[in-house]
């Protein structure tokens, strides 16, 4: 996970962002457990407070669920047909086109890169 602290997208989105793609995904299943706000916060730099407010998003989205004791899991996925959120989908654009500009990708390099992610 990185965040980019020069990007517009302010930290806690992009966290949320990055950790919703990864459960929407299957990179992280039902069940796996999260790091604590503090380690999470310590191991990107951040407050604890950016983190927090990370969580409690996703706990709104249903995308995950803390208990006092077992820690902060990734939740069981929503039946039903899920449609991508827009402000979601924005922000990991955001975040990737940021990365791309800072490796000095071009317009047609960084979408020649998500048209052949789409692919795979």
């Amino acid at each position: 996970m990185r965040v980019d602290t020069t990007s517009p997208v302010p930290p806690y989105e992009q966290i949320r962002a990055q950790l919703a793609a990864l459960i929407a995904t299957g990179r992280l299943r039902e069940g796996e457990r999260l790091p604590t706000v503090r380690q999470l916060a310590a191991d990107l730099g951040l407050a604890a407070g950016t983190v927090a407010r990370a969580y409690r998003e996703l706990e709104t989205a249903s995308l995950i669920r803390t208990r006092r004791g077992a820690g902060t899991r990734v939740a069981a996925p929503p039946t039903g047909t899920h449609r991508p959120d827009p402000a979601e989908l924005a922000a990991l654009a955001a975040t990737f086109v940021s990365q791309a500009r800072a490796l000095g990708a071009t317009e047609e390099e960084a979408l020649g890169a998500v048209r052949g992610a789409l692919r795979e």
